[in-house]
């Protein structure tokens, strides 16, 4: 091989290394484009008694300022809560709903035996790798939904208000809501995803990102 050859081919590599280094840089600039909100599975659920649990866990970005709507974490939750069960119910009619309410009054009459609602522990059951529900939360909800009737366990497990990126007003937010559905009698996670809704406030994104989970209605 001449020395000019063997200059060309260490030109062409060079500029080979260069080219797939500009290619990584770009993709890991890039955001991941978020999978899309899997509808609610009503059809499974139609006629049976579904306890929706108490969400435990809501948080927003520090971009957007809403500290002064979320100082009193109780209240947050509760209207958070209110939310969805009434969209669920009114969206989802095929399905007894068993709230958030009737829940801690079901565990209230089996004092000792039922688990308080509100402190399940659910948030950690957002990580996508979960289908088994570990101990205690298993044995939690199998006994509190034997005093339900049912088998189905529909978990708001976390709302993250998230700034949505390439709004010029910078108020507008994404509301992220991870839910799950679990087999009491089996203790799997069946169904999962993440419902998403933008709005100017709290209560607008989520009311959307629930209003996902039903699409084909108004």
């Amino acid at each position: 091989m001449t020395r000019r050859s063997t200059k060309l081919l260490q030109a062409n590599y060079f500029l080979l290394l260069l080219a797939s280094l500009s290619c990584g840089g770009k993709k890991s600039e890039q955001q991941p484009t978020p999978a899309p909100t899997a509808p609610l599975p009503t059809a499974g659920m139609a006629g049976q008694r579904v306890a929706l649990t108490p969400l435990a866990l809501v948080a927003a970005e520090d971009t957007l300022h809403w500290d002064t709507l979320f100082v009193n974490r109780r209240t947050a939750l509760d209207k958070s809560d209110s939310i969805i069960a009434m969209l669920l119910t009114a969206r989802a009619p095929e399905v007894t709903w068993v709230g958030p309410a009737e829940l801690r009054h079901v565990a209230r009459r089996a004092p000792g035996i039922a688990a308080d609602p509100d402190q399940l522990g659910t948030p950690f059951l957002r990580a996508s790798n979960i289908i088994d529900v570990p101990d205690p939360l298993r044995y939690q909800l199998r006994t509190l939904m034997g005093l339900v009737g049912g088998r189905y366990v529909f978990v708001p497990a976390g709302l993250v208000f998230r700034r949505t990126a390439g709004r010029p007003d910078g108020r507008t937010a994404t509301a992220e809501l991870s839910v799950v559905l679990i087999d009491s009698r089996i203790g799997k996670i069946g169904w999962r995803t993440i419902a998403r809704g933008e709005g100017d406030n709290p209560w607008t994104a989520l009311t959307r990102a629930v209003k996902s989970l039903t699409p084909g209605l108004p």
